[in-house]
C-alpha cells in the first residue's frame, strides 16, 4: 500500500502541523439540549441482590500512578517530541490538556454528568446462568454498556468530546468508525450539544451492518463508506484497490483530512487516544464500587482489545488497585486473530492511520499500512494499539491472547441462550477467553473471580450471527507476507 503515501499526503502533512486550514459551509443545528437531573444510582445484581452507586465524579488518570511514564508522541517531521499545539488544528484545548495531563484525577462536567444519567451506572450481573451451563465453580460478573441509547461504551467519551468542541465554539466534527459503534455515539453526543457530525464508516461495516449507518443519520450525521472518492486518501487507496474493504486506519486518514484542510472542523477519536481512555475509566470506577458492595475481589479481569478504550476503561481503574497493594488481579487483552496486534505487532513508533496523517505515536502496531481482513468485529479492525496500553502491556502488568471469530460467536450464544443479552461482535472475544478460563477453573477446582467487559449489544450485528448459525462463518487470519510489507513500512525512527 505504499501508494498511499503519496505526494498529497506529504503536503497535507505539512499543512496539518502548519496549522494550515480553509473554511467549509455547514447549516446550523440547534443549541445545547439541557436534560432534566434524577438519582445517581443504579445496580449490581447478584443472585436478586440489588445496591445502589453513584457515578464517578472523576476520571481516572493511570499515567500519574505509573513510575516509567509513557513515550511522548512524535512530530512526524522532526521526530521530536509533539508539541501541544501541533494538536490545535484537531483537537479543543480541553482535551489536548488531558492528552498530556499527569493529574491523577480530572473532574467531570456537570453537563457531561448530566447526560450520563440517561444511562450511567450501568449493571454488573453475576452470570449465574452461565455458571451454571458451564458446571464451573469461578464466579463469572460481566459489566455491561449496552445500556446506553448507541447501545456500546462508546458515549461515555463521546459525550465529553463533543461538550468540550461545543464549548470551545466548534461547528463541526468528523470521525472514522468501524462497526458503527463509535460513530452511533458520537451522532447521539453531537445532536444534544448542537454539532454538525460526518462520519467516515469502513466499507466492510458499511455493507455489513446498514442500521448503524441508518441510527447515525437519525441523530443527524452525515455518512460516507470508507475509503471515498470525496478525500485524497481515499482516492488514494480506490486507486491501488478499488474493492478495497477498507479498515480503521484508512478512515481515520479521511476524516483527519477533512478536519487538517477545514477551520471550523475538528476530529473527533473513539479509541486509542489518552483523553479516551481516560472518559472510559468510569466503567472501571463504577464496577470497583459495584464489586465491593458484594464483598468480591477480582482474580482477573477481560476486555477484548482492537485501539483499546474499552479494555482501558474497565481494567485502568483496577491496575491503580493493584499498584497500591490492594488486590491482585490478571488483566487479559483478547485481540481478534486476524488483527492481532498485541501478540504478533512490534513496538514502535508509527501512524495511527494509514496515509500517515496523524503524529507518530509508540504502540503494538502491524504497519500502518496492514488492512486486515473483513472479520464481523468490525470495531477491532484497527492495525495499533492504544500507546497507554501498549506501554502498560510492555511494563508487564496486563497478558494478551488472540482467538479467531468462530470460537467467539460459539461463546456469544452460549451467553445469549443463558444470560439472554445478544453482545455486539467485539466483546465476543471477552465472552470467548471468559468461557476458556471458567473450563479450566472446572478442571483445577479454582474458585475465581472472573469479571469481563461486555462493551455494547449486537442487535444490528444481526447479520454475522445469521453466518455463524448457518454455518457460513469461517476463520480469518493474515498473511504473513502481508504482514511482513506493512512492517517494513513503519518509520524509522532513531
Amino acid at each position: 500500500m505504499e501508494s498511499v503515501a503519496s505526494s498529497h499526503s506529504t503536503s497535507l502533512r505539512s499543512s496539518f502541523f502548519g496549522y494550515s486550514k480553509q473554511s467549509a459551509c455547514y447549516a446550523k443545528k440547534p443549541n445545547l439540549i439541557t436534560l432534566s437531573k434524577k438519582p445517581f444510582s443504579s445496580r449490581v445484581v447478584s443472585g436478586t441482590s440489588t445496591v445502589p452507586i453513584e457515578i464517578p465524579k472523576q476520571w481516572y488518570n493511570l499515567v500519574a500512578d505509573l513510575d516509567v511514564k509513557p513515550p511522548p508522541p512524535l512530530n512526524p517531521q522532526t521526530h521530536k517530541p509533539l508539541n501541544p499545539s501541533d494538536l490545535s488544528p484537531l483537537f479543543p484545548d480541553e482535551l489536548i490538556k488531558q492528552e498530556i495531563s499527569f493529574e491523577q484525577f480530572i473532574e467531570i462536567p456537570d453537563e457531561v454528568i448530566d447526560v450520563y444519567r440517561l444511562w450511567r451506572p450501568t449493571p454488573l450481573t453475576r452470570a449465574k446462568r452461565l455458571e451454571k451451563f458451564l458446571d464451573t465453580p469461578a464466579r463469572i460478573y460481566y459489566k455491561y454498556e449496552g445500556t446506553s441509547p448507541a447501545g456500546s461504551h462508546k458515549p461515555n467519551t463521546a459525550v465529553p468530546q463533543a461538550w468540550y468542541n461545543a464549548q470551545q465554539g466548534v461547528k463541526n466534527v468528523v470521525t472514522e468508525t468501524g462497526a458503527g459503534q463509535w460513530g452511533s455515539a458520537l451522532s447521539f453526543a453531537s445532536s444534544l450539544f448542537g454539532l454538525n457530525c460526518e462520519v467516515w464508516q469502513v466499507r466492510a461495516s458499511y455493507d455489513q451492518k446498514p442500521y448503524r449507518r441508518l441510527m447515525m443519520e437519525t441523530w443527524g450525521a452525515k455518512v460516507q463508506p470508507s475509503p471515498s472518492s470525496i478525500t485524497q486518501a481515499g482516492q488514494n487507496i480506490l486507486k491501488s484497490d478499488p474493492s478495497s474493504p477498507g479498515s480503521l486506519g484508512i478512515a481515520i486518514s479521511e476524516a483527519v483530512e477533512v478536519a487538517a484542510l477545514n477551520e471550523d472542523t475538528k476530529y473527533c477519536l473513539g479509541s486509542v487516544l489518552n483523553h479516551v481512555l481516560l472518559h472510559q475509566t468510569v466503567i472501571g470506577e463504577e464496577c470497583l464500587k459495584q464489586l465491593e458492595a458484594v464483598g468480591e475481589i477480582p482474580d482477573l479481569v477481560i476486555g477484548c482489545t482492537g485501539g483499546g478504550s474499552n479494555f482501558a476503561g474497565l481494567c485502568f481503574p483496577f491496575i491503580r488497585e493493584k499498584l497500591r497493594g490492594k488486590m491482585s488481579p490478571v488483566f487479559r487483552a483478547v485481540e481478534p486473530a486476524a488483527c492481532p496486534s498485541l501478540t504478533k505487532g512490534v513496538y514502535a513508533y508509527d501512524f495511527g492511520d494509514t496515509a500517515g496523517l496523524t503524529p507518530l505515536m509508540k504502540m503494538h502496531t502491524l504497519g500502518h499500512d496492514f488492512i486486515p481482513d473483513p472479520i464481523h468485529a468490525g470495531g477491532l479492525r484497527y492495525h495499533g494499539m492504544a500507546p497507554l496500553i501498549s506501554h502498560v502491556y510492555e511494563l508487564g502488568l496486563m497478558e494478551a491472547i488472540a482467538i479467531q471469530q468462530i470460537e467467539c460467536f460459539e461463546a456469544a450464544i452460549q451467553f445469549a441462550r443463558t444470560e439472554g443479552i445478544i453482545p455486539a461482535p467485539e466483546p465476543t472475544h471477552a465472552i470467548a477467553a471468559t468461557i476458556r478460563e471458567a473450563l479450566e477453573c472446572k478442571k483445577t477446582g479454582e474458585k475465581k473471580v472472573i469479571v469481563m467487559a461486555i462493551c455494547g449489544h449486537g442487535h444490528f450485528d444481526l447479520a454475522s450471527y445469521e453466518k455463524y448459525l448457518r454455518g457460513k462463518m469461517v476463520d480469518l487470519s493474515y498473511s504473513h507476507e502481508k504482514l511482513r510489507a506493512s512492517l517494513a513500512a513503519v518509520p524509522k525512527v532513531a
